[in-house]
């Protein structure tokens, strides 16, 4: 098979998957970008996908996440530049419902308060269903590596989720105390 067409029938087999990954972590439009930058990287790239049966995935999962981490750097930049354009004019901006409501769910909003990196390590082990050595992969690092960070990262989630509950459940916060972690003592 000529290298087109083992692009070809990777870009067959992985689109979707690639797709539903950046679907988990931005809107769909930037999704569909991300996917589409993550095919170009990895044609101009070939070499370096691994020829291994399994490990093409977490290699293109890793280039997705610097895909995205660019995207949403610009997207920063373009709003810094949007609210300074904003308070020169005197105009107030206001975020948008979608985001307003995914700050209001208990889960999501654990998660955003970890570190960028443990998000991503949940990410990759948790909804993208990687084992520790694929996720190690994709984060570009040694596989103790990822399995220490993978620990960490649980744990903050953990703390974050037990310390967050009685302040969105006011009738349960009368009746008990919140949970409090090995990490507070």
């Amino acid at each position: 098979m000529d290298p087109a067409q083992e692009f070809s029938e990777l870009y067959r087999r992985q689109y979707d998957t690639v797709l539903h990954y950046a679907l988990r972590r931005c809107d769909a439009e930037t999704a569909r970008d991300v996917t589409a930058e993550t095919f170009l990287v990895a044609w101009r790239r070939r070499s370096e996908i691994p020829a291994e049966p399994g490990e093409e995935l977490p290699w293109l999962y890793g280039v997705a996440r610097r895909v995205l981490a660019n995207a949403q750097r610009s997207r920063r930049r373009a709003e810094r530049v949007t609210a300074r354009l904003g308070q020169e004019r005197g105009e107030k901006f206001s975020p948008d419902a979608a985001s307003v409501f995914a700050e209001h769910t208990r889960l999501k909003h654990a998660l955003a308060s970890l570190s960028q990196r443990d998000q991503e390590a949940l990410r990759l082990v948790g909804w993208e269903g990687l084992d520790l050595a694929s996720a190690a992969l994709a984060m570009g690092c040694s596989q103790s590596a990822m399995a220490v960070r993978l620990h960490r990262a649980r744990r903050r989630l953990e703390h974050a989720l037990g310390t967050e509950w009685d302040t969105r459940e006011p009738s349960l916060a009368s009746q008990s105390r919140p949970r409090t972690s090995n990490l507070e003592k």
